[in-house]
């Protein structure tokens, strides 16, 4: 890969924001939420077809297999509706959806979906705490660095900041995979943390890690300002819909998160192409911004074939060339302008 040098900017400060700690999921605003007027809709159906199939236990011949068979198909019908209807859920970004799926290999998984896209997704079985999209496993990128990290900096990853929530699916795969980390996430929505808490196996990981798994709700860009003890990498995922947050993605917030990073520590973002992969203008804008502050920048193509709809690109940036696999070169044309 091309790597391209430049002076390193100092911080640029920001206003902090109060902080809230969400500890409860989010309630329905008006005492029962859809899914629960439905399901109980649903299970009184369910009684009324049994009863029916109680008076119909006598009828014999054609007629009484032709009723068996309605009334099976709509227990059948019944429980698959209860089983993977979605669970609307109210976002400051709009309307999501909580929805499950059958993965390729026939297992089940949750995803949250909003503005027409996919933000996040989990399994159902004991694979929960290990990421399902591709570009989530991506970050672990952050973990092959730390060998040399430690070498010349005299620190590995102890404490890394997450911004953006969503379901936490990388998050919780961290701290469930590397016990020495700690993982602060930021997410501005509590109704996404709410969701988390109730579809996405958020508060048991937070049990699970002992108080390594912190949840903030604040605005992540007023957090980046912010005075503190470093962190040895800080993670972009944050989306509004379907469009980045690109306020978190300017030059301004791209010199604060440099200053929140420790010596050698590593900045990784989560970028995604527009209109069917043909469009790499918010890429080649990030790729710019921050060449202007961070000495090295690569880009790694984050495929994910089951999952696939717009490509996905990993890029981490750091003041210490670290070896990335899958890295592709780019070089002065392919810059975009610098966010402001």
């Amino acid at each position: 890969m091309i790597l391209r040098r430049r002076p390193v900017a100092g911080p640029v400060p920001h206003a902090a924001s109060d902080e809230r700690i969400v500890d409860a999921p989010v309630s329905p605003p008006f005492g029962r939420s859809p899914r629960e007027v439905l399901e109980q809709v649903t299970g009184t159906v369910l009684i009324l077809v049994v009863a029916l199939a109680f008076q119909l236990a006598g009828v014999s011949g054609p007629a009484g297999v032709a009723l068996t068979v309605i009334v099976a198909a709509a227990v059948a019908i019944s429980w698959a509706w209860l089983r993977f209807m979605p669970h609307p859920v109210r976002t400051g970004a709009g309307l999501a959806l909580v929805r499950t799926r059958r993965a390729a290999d026939g297992s089940r998984i949750r995803v949250l979906s909003l503005g027409g896209v996919w933000q996040s997704a989990t399994y159902l079985d004991g694979r929960r705490f290990d990421p399902v999209f591709a570009y989530q496993r991506a970050f672990d990128a952050a973990f092959d660095a730390e060998g040399e990290m430690r070498d010349r900096f005299g620190h590995g990853l102890r404490r890394v900041l997450a911004i953006g929530g969503g379901g936490f699916a990388w998050p919780k795969h961290a701290v469930a995979r590397h016990p020495e980390v700690e993982v602060e996430v930021v997410e501005i929505d509590p109704a996404v943390i709410g969701a988390a808490r109730r579809w996405f196996f958020l508060d048991e990981a937070e049990e699970l890690a002992e108080g390594r798994l912190r949840v903030r709700c604040a605005d992540g860009l007023a957090v980046l300002g912010e005075t503190g003890e470093p962190y040895d990498a800080i993670v972009s995922d944050a989306f509004s819909g379907a469009e980045p947050v690109r306020a978190l993605a300017a030059l301004d917030a791209v010199r604060s998160a440099h200053a929140r990073l420790a010596p050698g520590g590593v900045y990784l973002a989560n970028v995604v192409s527009r209109d069917d992969g043909r469009d790499l203008g918010f890429l080649r804008d990030s790729v710019a911004t921050l060449t202007e502050v961070f000495a090295y920048v690569k880009v790694v193509p984050v495929s994910d074939e089951e999952y696939g709809g717009e490509d996905n690109y990993l890029v981490a940036a750091s003041d210490a060339d670290y070896p990335l696999a899958g890295a592709v070169p780019f070089d002065e044309g392919f810059l975009g302008d610098v966010i402001r």
